[in-house]
């Protein structure tokens, strides 16, 4: 029998369903309802709802209720630092059966063949991961990538099944005023999905960058900068990653009214919260603690979600819609206790039986040689620019202190929280060294190195002692690339991530561990941020106002300028 008709055969009960989910409740999100009867499963297809059906296997869910499966609606999975597959096994267990990714962190290391290695492992995931296609890379002109992508790049890697459109676009000056490289990428996809970063946007600026068919919004940070941009069409994404927190401000603006137009997402979230809280789920259950509806916020996790990426066959649980399925003991608690991903069941067999691909960016750190003296600050003035961290923000603060000159060089002051900070250029393109001042890790002594430094992934090196910044930079290259604490010529804790400097070859358990032995040693150094790793890692990134630092100098990001 054809697949239509077996279909239509199993919704009427003409012949058993492949599967049937009886005993629980359905949450209607149309209309908010709790909706007794059986779940019908045709392949990876609901077929039936709200009678009583047959079934070659039936799952018992009495006293659970079935929600739709939960889409992210913008990540970085290399940010998770593991794998696609460990993502999935990480997550998908959570409830997220979707995940809309845009790989642009292993595109700037090794360009197009980072993003086809996300399209091929999409295809063996439990989860189906949608993978965006980058489109700045290197993210402005102000930084040394490890790859460029052209228009003409990336309408190669077009047509993909797994692809939506194009991945946000941080270059927001290019867009507004016309960048001839802009344009063209922005073109390949008119009429199709565009998907934004407009952080601080406003006014006509925010609809000229609208007005280039750019839809959504992950960056608003208070609810008057979610309001504009809803106001002016876009669909506003909530983001609580492991240091962009914006979940609390933007509570108070997803009601039932703005909820078809508000969705949910992690941009950049470890494996170490996602254990401690979770993921999608921390969200839902953290959003209806603090005061949202339930049926708004379930609307955002799924339908709207689905709605807002032109992802016609999932969202609800309804026939002809997509079996992502999750049974959660309780709407408040959000609690997975099973997951149906694509009508497969979310079970360990079910992990150990995909297919993997060999990962790819491997001997990616081609750092120059490092010594104590390259992370000098040579100087002939004692003011000085520094970037003033903001905790649960990767915006900065640009602030201005005077610091001393001693044998030409601006040393580091721990008693004022005065720490050096430098970008190292680790693809053997130029062997730029760039050093700053940073305020706001509390730390004390020692060094923290990392190659996970957004979104050229250079390596980011924060210290006080230049010996152990020596130590910590020169030992990244040995473990092709991680995160590396150091302290008095020893190494105290290490993370390696030899999958382009940015993903673990090991299981998200592994990582886990490693990142609790990173944060106790970062914790022994004086630093007081909760997440210092990845407030590290956007520290670098140009797209983020006020002040940031590249392997090129200090950047005024307000006005897109390289200033030291």
């Amino acid at each position: 029998m054809a697949e239509l008709e077996k279909r239509i055969a199993q919704g009427r009960g003409d012949e058993p369903a492949d599967l049937v989910l009886r005993g629980g409740k359905v949450l209607d999100l149309i209309t908010g309802s709790l909706v007794a009867g059986d779940v019908a499963i045709c392949g990876d297809t609901i077929v039936g709802v709200g009678e009583d059906y047959a079934g070659g296997e039936v799952v018992d869910v009495t006293g659970l209720t079935l929600v739709p499966g939960f889409i992210d609606t913008h990540l970085h999975i290399e940010s998770s630092l593991v794998t696609p597959y460990e993502f999935d096994r990480c997550v998908s267990p959570r409830g997220v059966t979707t995940a809309i990714c845009d790989p642009h962190e292993i595109a700037n290391v090794i360009g197009a063949e980072g993003i086809r290695y996300f399209q091929e492992a999409s295809r063996h995931t439990l989860m189906d991961i949608r993978v965006q296609l980058s489109s700045c890379v290197p993210s402005t002109d102000m930084e040394t990538a490890g790859a460029e992508l052209t228009a003409e790049d990336i309408a190669g890697l077009m047509g993909h099944p797994s692809g939506i459109g194009l991945a946000e676009f941080m270059n927001y000056p290019g867009v507004i005023f016309r960048d001839p490289r802009a344009m063209a990428k922005l073109s390949l996809f008119e009429g199709g999905h565009v998907d934004g970063h407009a952080p601080l946007l406003s006014g006509r600026d925010l609809n000229a960058y609208i007005a280039a068919g750019i839809s959504t919004e992950h960056e608003a940070t208070s609810a008057a900068e979610a309001l504009e941009k809803l106001r002016k069409g876009m669909r506003v994404l909530i983001r609580e990653g492991s240091v962009s927190k914006d979940l609390h401000a933007l509570q108070p603006v997803l009601t039932e009214t703005t909820a078809p137009y508000m969705c949910l997402c992690t941009d950049d979230r470890n494996p170490l919260d996602i254990d401690e809280e979770g993921h999608l789920d921390h969200m839902i259950r953290t959003l209806i603690a603090l005061g949202c509806p339930p049926l708004a916020v379930y609307r955002a996790a799924s339908l709207s979600a689905a709605e807002a990426f032109g992802l016609k066959d999932r969202g609800l649980i309804a026939p002809g819609r997509r079996a992502d399925i999750v049974a959660v003991d309780d709407l408040a608690t959000c609690r997975a206790a099973q997951v149906w991903a694509g009508g497969r069941a979310v079970t360990a067999a079910a992990f150990a039986a995909r297919q993997t691909i060999p990962p790819v960016g491997r001997n990616s750190v081609k750092a120059p040689p490092l010594t104590p003296a390259s992370f000098r600050a040579p100087a002939n003035r004692e003011e000085t620019d520094v970037i003033g961290i903001l905790e649960g923000k990767i915006l900065t603060e640009h602030l201005r202190e005077e610091v001393p000159i001693v044998d030409g060089d601006k040393r580091p002051d721990p008693a004022r929280d005065l720490v050096r900070i430098a970008v190292v250029e680790r693809h053997g393109r130029n062997g730029n060294i760039a050093t700053g001042f940073v305020k706001g890790f509390g730390l004390k002594a020692g060094a923290i190195a990392s190659t996970v430094c957004h979104d050229h992934h250079n390596i980011a090196c924060v210290g006080v002692d230049y010996a152990d910044m020596a130590l910590a930079a020169t030992r990244l290259s040995e473990i092709e690339g991680g995160f590396v604490v150091a302290r008095d010529g020893a190494v105290l804790a290490e993370l390696a991530l030899p999958v382009a400097g940015l993903m673990s070859l090991g299981s998200f358990e592994e990582v886990r561990d490693d990142l609790i032995a990173l944060r106790q040693a970062a914790k022994s150094l004086g630093v007081t941020l909760q997440e210092p790793f990845l407030q590290l890692a956007f520290l670098a990134l140009p797209v983020i106002p006020a002040l940031k630092i590249t392997d090129r100098g200090m950047v005024d990001v307000v006005r897109f300028e390289i200033i030291a």
